[in-house]
């Protein structure tokens, strides 16, 4: 018999939660196959079976569960069932009981009632129709508890909901990832002064470039040139500009990093996932739209590791693909900034003393102003919108074709 122990999904993560099993108890399990989904703080992982065999599960879904506890057993001799899956015990349990045993079981869970019960009366039915309310909020206290007129007469229609319609609730269990996704963000807003900081950004120069170079690009690297390469590199050069935004407090001192680890973050099946472009200043921008993409396919998927979400210097979030027009991002502790971009819309502005039409993003800074002034997080602001708004001279170098690698 082999027991199945959690293993350590990365350094400092000392217990995990089952979110789902993906078999039953009694199930025929092969070598490798998922056989259940577990929470960490900071992602979900699968679990593969260790060998084949019938499983024995020893903890329950919800269940937070220790590194290194025992959450399976495996039968490793149990032989593979003829033609498919074995059926779990209580299958088998089922396939024992005879007809009658299951006409009584039937008969012992469900509930005696009668026609007429929950049911008005003609005359009860056409007054409470006129006052608007359901039989079914009514108790009948007729035979078989009938509705009748006096029952009608003397019912209340529900103060301020008119209509028959429903008033009833759910309550789910948080997972331990997005109970850790709490904690960060009531962490953030308790421990660091944050504030956040305005602009707006002409994407026009940028809509002409993808404009004329998008398909080229897509034929010669196989991933499209969206916003995030222009963003992402727009982020690396305000950051060589303004290094405190590249910062974060540890204990009485200043850590800044020469390395711009870039966090950006993503939607993925159980909820926001932060994965981390390494070295971000050395990718182009055929090497961060490579990147970007593996990393949302990893996270959209459920593949994505622990170590590839940690650590980071910096982050954006896009709330724009959502059709955001504005919000004020929150810090993704121990960083100390956020760029938020948003949707883009047509907008009137004035250009040369004429007012015309021109795609506009809001964006927004959101720092600690523990070590970052507002003299800088304004000027590291404006340096992306200036990089944005110039981008083949201040992020190409003048020449398109070369940075696109085309």
């Amino acid at each position: 018999m082999l027991e199945m122990k959690v293993p350590s999904p990365g350094e400092s993560i000392t217990e995990v939660e089952i979110a789902q099993w993906l078999v039953e108890d009694g199930d025929y399990v092969e070598k490798d196959q998922a056989i259940a989904e577990v929470d960490s703080d900071k992602a979900t992982l699968e679990l593969p079976a260790e060998a084949s065999g019938i499983i024995t599960l020893k903890a329950e879904e919800g269940d937070a569960v220790a590194v290194g506890a025992v959450v399976c057993l495996i039968d490793t001799d149990a032989k593979a069932p003829e033609g498919g899956e074995a059926e779990p015990a209580a299958k088998e349990e089922e396939k024992k009981e005879t007809p009658v045993k299951k006409e009584k079981k039937a008969e012992a869970s469900s509930e005696k009632k009668t026609y007429a019960s929950g049911t008005p009366s003609p005359a009860a039915k056409k007054i409470l129709d006129e006052k608007g309310i359901s039989a079914k909020n009514v108790s009948g206290s007729g035979r078989d508890g009938r509705i009748t007129k006096q029952d009608a007469e003397e019912a209340i229609p529900s103060m301020g909901t008119p209509g028959n319609g429903t008033r009833g609730s759910s309550r789910s269990k948080l997972s331990m990832l997005r109970r850790k996704v709490a904690e960060r963000l009531v962490e953030a807003k308790n421990t660091t002064a944050m504030l956040t900081t305005f602009n707006e950004v002409d994407m026009g120069p940028i809509f002409d470039l993808r404009k004329e170079y998008k398909l080229t690009f897509k034929e010669k690297h196989g991933v499209s040139l969206g916003f995030m390469s222009f963003f992402t590199l727009a982020v690396v050069r305000a950051l060589e500009m303004y290094p405190s935004v590249n910062s974060m407090i540890d204990g009485k001192e200043m850590l800044t990093f020469d390395y711009k680890d870039i966090s950006i973050a993503v939607s993925g099946p159980k909820g926001l996932m932060v994965p981390v472009m390494r070295n971000a200043e050395n990718l182009s921008f055929r090497g961060v739209e490579a990147e970007v993409k593996r990393l949302a396919l990893r996270a959209r998927d459920g593949e994505i590791t622990v170590d590839e979400m940690t650590g980071g210097t910096f982050t954006i979030s896009n709330g724009g693909v959502f059709g955001s027009m504005l919000s004020t991002p929150i810090i993704n502790p121990p960083q100390s900034g956020i760029l938020g971009m948003h949707n883009i819309i047509e907008r009137p502005i004035v250009k040369d003393g004429t007012i015309v039409i021109a795609p506009i993003m809001f964006v927004a800074l959101s720092y600690d102003h523990r070590i970052i002034d507002g003299k800088e997080s304004v000027g590291f602001l404006v340096a992306v919108k200036e990089a944005l708004e110039n981008p083949i001279e201040l992020l190409m170098d003048g020449e398109v074709k070369k940075a696109l690698e085309l």
